[in-house]
């Protein structure tokens, strides 16, 4: 080779290296200047440091027990955080063996996987790290499928995981990781699909259970335990391989696992399923209100849906749980004897309702129908809203065996729907007021006016105890005087009487001198009415008002007997009140409001007041417990079996302990009522029909006894059984020096009285005092 080639090799070889090394720094100066541009936020928006301290995670609003159990959740998003003191190492070791092995061993940045990311030329590929991946889902998203998008992407994934791992220690990197992912099914985050699919707190999930979540990663949607059920159990013995391999698990373990089959416990945390949904709905209206008067530090509103405030509430799960079964066991049987009534009812579920009166009611069923609404959106007419409703549409209805999918005209959906016996429930704390259960419907789903709160209903005889109050304050009565049970009548203009009043007892009989504690056992009518004429209705209606009674109460003698309507919540705080010694307490259904970081925000401060002495208020208990020894709630004593036991009428409840309480039913049994107490829990019933014109012909099955108190007393029966709740069975505290006469002699049994209309056997007490009117 020559000199000159030998140079003009040497020099395009000069050439080249001057090319490359130029290159070389254009390529290192890009890439430098694209991190420092996406630092800056110049390739996008990028989250500043106080974003790093507190990452938008929109957390849900947790609805608490008293006995510490998540009942409910108000959100956009199901997600709750949760530390990483409270995730099983079996679901941890099975997220790194699947996801990411050399997580402990990096910054956020894995080389390896880097250059696999790059050698696939911009796809994930399993490249990222836990931290790269938190980034994307924090931070950034999916973004572009484009190649040079996603290169930017990639980078400012990067340029965020190293932030977290700066600002984050490798086990909140883990938490949050968790806590961030949407495992579908409206759950997002590992307590929420812990609680979806497994019905579990995440502590309690076993090694398959965690390997069944950790597998969702990849693709929650494809790998879906109710829609995939085949698909995850492959990509659980996927992870649960992982596992093996990175020596968390023993072969013969894996192995174990690997032929378990799927078994969850499916369902969905929406807003309506779940306990004590009703109670959930009205919190929420509460909780509008309370963020409306209680601002943050810096003078912005709470979301409930986004804050993850913690509401601790009086509810308790087991005493909730515990009412919810006792309305379906009883009100599920008391449907079929109503339906095999109505069954011969050309006008289904209506009674004694002309044509015109049927039809205004449907008419106004409809026009409250969401399908009104939608069509009149829409622009239809209302003709041929009215032409819809006559035409069949596959539908999925209530049973109380479950949802069933059926064709129906809409309009026969609303007479199906009225046909449905409804229910309202409340128990509370007397002393506290603290609100233990709270049951507005049989179904929210379908039936969402809630009986507890919402509905106000005539209670019948339940409101003859505060006539009797009033008379034993008033009149310094005892429950041992004796009054005249005899035709009675208020003559026109008395008590703002318009027309002459005479009322009769449900079953025509007069009984002679009896006393109170008998007249009230029995729901004698008479004495109410003579009780009433002599103290006065605006005296009755004041005693009712401080019992926080809020109903609009007429000034009327017909009240005596119940023609009043009033809500389940306002009946059982004032019953209450008699078993707190004359001090009543509202309701109260809060204990206190956290912010996501445990931080006091709201205790409510209780509410009452003085309303009747000592001595009244154990009066009024001693008349209460006449009811359920010898009156319409002596049921209450029975073993069971005996002449005319059946499924609804003859439960063996067998109460031994002392229960203060009153039935009521009123007019055509549209309503029947039953609020019982024992010394630390008040309960109260109310069952009847959306439509007062929609109930049982006869009283056998409509009235008080039969158709609230054995929901009363499953409740009590089930709330005994459980010794954790220590609902009391001890008489009620008898105050001291006790000056009016409660202890009267009870000497001879009337079979033949009858309370209501009801056939259960009285006693006869032994007139001591005579209080003649």
């Amino acid at each position: 080779m020559s000199i000159k080639e030998q140079f003009n090799i040497n020099r395009d070889i000069s050439f080249y290296k001057k090319k490359f090394w130029r290159y070389y720094f254009y390529l290192m100066g890009g890439i430098f200047a694209t991190f420092l541009f996406a630092s800056w936020g110049l390739l996008g928006s990028m989250p500043s440091f106080e974003e790093l301290e507190n990452p938008n995670s929109n957390l849900a609003t947790e609805i608490i027990s008293s006995d510490g159990v998540v009942i409910g959740k108000f959100y956009n998003e199901n997600r709750t955080a949760i530390k990483y003191k409270d995730l099983p190492k079996n679901l941890v070791n099975a997220l790194i063996a699947t996801e990411d092995e050399r997580f402990y061993e990096h910054s956020g940045i894995d080389g390896r996987r880097t250059l696999g990311a790059v050698i696939k030329v911009g796809t994930d590929g399993g490249a990222s790290t836990l931290t790269q991946q938190l980034a994307k889902q924090l931070f950034h998203g999916e973004g572009s499928h484009f190649i040079l998008f996603r290169m930017i992407q990639k980078v400012k994934e990067w340029i965020i995981a190293v932030r977290l791992e700066r600002q984050y220690t490798k086990d909140e990197i883990i938490a949050m990781y968790f806590n961030v992912y949407d495992f579908n099914n409206y759950a997002i985050g590992i307590r929420s699909a812990a609680k979806t699919y497994f019905g579990k707190e995440p502590k309690e999930l076993t090694t398959d259970e965690s390997a069944i979540l950790v597998g969702m990663f990849k693709n929650s949607a494809l790998y879906n335990p109710v829609r995939n059920p085949q698909g995850v159990k492959n990509r659980r013995n996927v992870v649960l391989a992982q596992m093996a391999k990175a020596n968390i698990i023993s072969q013969n373990e894996k192995e174990r696992l690997q032929k378990l089959p799927i078994k969850l416990k499916f369902e969905l945390q929406t807003h309506k399923s779940g306990i004590a949904t009703y109670f959930r709905e009205y919190l929420r209206e509460f909780m509008k209100q309370w963020v409306k008067d209680n601002k943050k530090p810096d003078g912005s509103d709470y979301d409930i849906y986004r804050d993850g405030l913690k509401i601790y509430t009086t509810i308790d799960s087991r005493m909730q749980t515990y009412a919810e079964e006792a309305v379906q066991m009883h009100l599920k049987n008391l449907q079929e004897e109503f339906n095999t009534e109505q069954s011969k009812n050309e006008n289904a579920p209506f009674i004694k309702l002309t044509e015109a009166e049927t039809e205004k009611l449907m008419m106004k069923a409809r026009k409250n129908s969401e399908r009104w609404r939608i069509l009149k959106e829409n622009g239809k007419s209302d003709s041929e809203i009215l032409a819809s409703f006559n035409k069949k549409t596959k539908m999925s209805v209530f049973t109380w065996d479950g949802e069933r999918d059926t064709v129906m005209t809409p309009n026969d959906s609303i007479r199906y729907y009225k046909s449905f016996l409804q229910t309202g429930m409340m128990a509370m704390e007397p002393q506290s007021g603290h609100v233990k259960a709270w049951v507005g419907g049989i179904n929210y789903k379908h039936f969402q006016y809630d009986h507890v709160a919402q509905g106000a209903r005539q209670v019948g005889s339940t409101f003859k105890p505060f006539v009797y109050a009033t008379a034993i304050e008033q009149l310094n009565m005892s429950p041992c005087d004796s009054i005249i049970d005899s035709p009675f009548t208020i003559p026109k203009g008395r008590h703002n009487v318009t027309e002459t009043w005479t009322p009769s007892n449900s079953n025509g009989e007069y009984r002679g001198m009896v006393t109170l504690k008998k007249a009230l056992a029995l729901s004698i009518n008479t004495v109410s009415a003579k009780l009433i004429d002599k103290v006065g209705p605006d005296a009755v209606i004041e005693l009712t008002k401080k019992l926080g009674v809020n109903s609009d109460i007429p000034s009327q003698p017909s009240i005596a007997l119940g023609a009043v309507e009033i809500t389940v919540q306002d009946m059982v705080a004032a019953y209450s009140t008699f078993a707190n010694q004359g001090v009543y307490v509202k309701p109260q259904v809060i204990d206190r409001i956290e912010d996501k970081n445990g931080v006091l925000l709201y205790k409510p401060v209780t509410e009452q007041h003085d309303v009747l002495n000592k001595d009244i208020a154990y009066a009024v208990i001693k008349l209460l417990e006449g009811v359920t020894e010898s009156g319409s709630g002596a049921r209450l004593r029975t073993e069971g079996g005996g002449h005319g036991y059946n499924r609804v009428t003859g439960y063996p409840y067998a109460f031994r302990n002392p229960i203060a309480g009153k039935t009521g039913t009123t007019q055509n049994q549209s309503d029947g009522w039953f609020v019982g107490m024992v010394p630390n829990l008040a309960a109260g019933v109310w069952v009847g029909n959306e439509d007062r014109s929609a109930h049982f012909k006869g009283i056998t099955y409509g009235q008080g006894a039969t158709a609230a108190l054995p929901i009363w007393a499953i409740f009590m029966k089930k709330c005994y059984g459980d010794e954790t709740l220590e609902v009391s069975r001890e008489p009620f505290e008898r105050p001291a020096n006790l000056q009016i006469k409660v202890d009267c002699y009870q000497a001879v049994r009337d079979t033949t009285s009858t309370d209501e209309n009801e056939n259960v056997p009285v006693e006869e007490e032994q007139n001591t005092d005579e209080f003649e009117i």
